[in-house]
């Protein structure tokens, strides 16, 4: 990822906080005539000092082929998106202006294991639960539903993926003076939309368009 000098950060806390709010990562490897992208929960492995040499888990559907491509040693990409939106010119309040998009983006590169056994991808599942569900959801224990795990555990694959590199850019108005950023920040803040309520409208266009 090329990243602007006054974009990167080297902030690891920062870094972190972006893989661990948002968790749904694109995972990229080459392919045979283009590359294999999948969007796949990641979560880290345990808590260690660095990014670079940390260890994080994923899975995938065994039937997708990008499964069949990978391998232990295979090389790739980890693409985690953060906050991001659209600035109109019209906030910046002087002309001549152009419109920017302020984004959060963080990219791990780094190799892949994969975890063989059904207990191990029991493990993987059940640590991204529950994970998941003291970050984002309301404490649900899958202990009840363990049984069911096992019978769909087949169609699932497991991996690690160790880091061995990162680039992490945060366009956030860098280039504008400070009064300027104040309106780009006092604009973001008055939005009416947001990541979740954006999923609760595609839900309700996706209901509409498929069930009635």
């Amino acid at each position: 990822m090329f990243v602007p000098p006054v974009y990167r950060t080297e902030d690891e806390r920062r870094i972190d906080a972006v893989i661990r709010d948002h968790p749904l990562a694109l995972l990229t490897t080459n392919g045979d005539d283009a590359p294999h992208a999948t969007h796949l929960p990641i979560i880290p492995e345990s808590p260690r000092p660095g990014i670079v040499g940390a260890t994080l888990l994923g899975h995938l559907n065994r039937a997708n082929p990008h499964w069949s491509a990978l391998a232990d040693g295979t090389t790739g990409w980890l693409v985690f998106t953060g906050p991001n939106g659209y600035v109109t010119p019209s906030v910046y309040g002087t002309t001549p202006a152009a419109p920017t998009w302020n984004f959060v983006s963080v990219h791990l590169k780094g190799t892949i294991e994969l975890l063989d056994g059904l207990e191990n991808t029991i493990r993987v599942v059940s640590a991204t639960v529950a994970t998941y569900e003291e970050r984002f959801g309301t404490g649900w224990s899958p202990d009840g539903s363990l049984e069911y795990f096992h019978r769909i555990g087949d169609a699932v694959g497991a991996f690690r993926f160790t880091v061995t590199a990162v680039d992490a850019q945060y366009k956030l108005s860098q280039d504008k003076d400070e009064a300027t950023r104040a309106h780009v920040i006092d604009w973001f803040a008055e939005s009416r939309r947001g990541n979740q309520r954006d999923l609760a409208d595609a839900m309700r266009a996706n209901e509409m368009e498929t069930y009635q």
